[in-house]
């Protein structure tokens, strides 16, 4: 399995240093995150076709590791796109409820959420304490998606803020997604 590759797909305002996505990235071979060009006022199409140019720029099994805005990625990508058969497994990390009235102007693009199911194996993980979604709602959009729900208990956006370090708990989700979408992930750190 040396040729896996690991998509990070981070969320609106991208990932800072502290993030657990940005030390896999740091600390991972064949972790790689997907830049996008505005990470401001993120365009739902934008994103997704940016999306679709890496993957199709990859060689060897995929798996999605998404975080917050970059969950409503993957499903508003998956539910467009003709190569999804690239893609073995995803990791949805936090994502948020974008239809709450509160959120701000700059997320409007990804309304209403693309709840299709989704056509490789996915693992959603929530928090008790999101700020940004709801455990039913989390829940909700984890079972329309076909994705396995995990809650971890409070871990506020499970982001940098959440002190979770190199949260080694993602990295056996992670591993769990792999098997799940018939991958045995022998590199490291598995």
């Amino acid at each position: 399995m040396d040729d896996l590759q690991v998509l990070l797909l981070p969320g609106w305002q991208d990932s800072g240093p502290e993030h657990w996505q940005s030390r896999w990235e740091q600390q991972r071979h064949g972790f790689s995150r997907v830049q996008q060009d505005d990470w401001l006022w993120p365009r739902r199409g934008d994103w997704m076709v940016r999306l679709e140019e890496v993957i199709l720029g990859s060689q060897g099994p995929l798996l999605l590791v998404a975080h917050s805005l970059g969950c409503q990625l993957v499903a508003a990508w998956a539910a467009h796109s003709q190569h999804t058969a690239r893609v073995a497994g995803a990791l949805l990390v936090a994502p948020p409820d974008v239809e709450r009235e509160d959120m701000p102007p700059n997320l409007y693009s990804w309304r209403p959420i693309v709840r299709q199911r989704l056509p490789f194996a996915a693992t959603a993980v929530a928090s008790v304490d999101d700020p940004y979604c709801t455990v039913p709602r989390a829940a909700a959009m984890a079972a329309d998606w076909g994705a396995r729900l995990v809650e971890i208990g409070a871990a506020g956006h499970i982001n940098g803020d959440s002190g979770l370090g190199d949260w080694p708990q993602g990295l056996e989700l992670l591993r769990g997604v792999a098997e799940a979408g018939g991958l045995s992930p022998t590199i490291t750190p598995w």
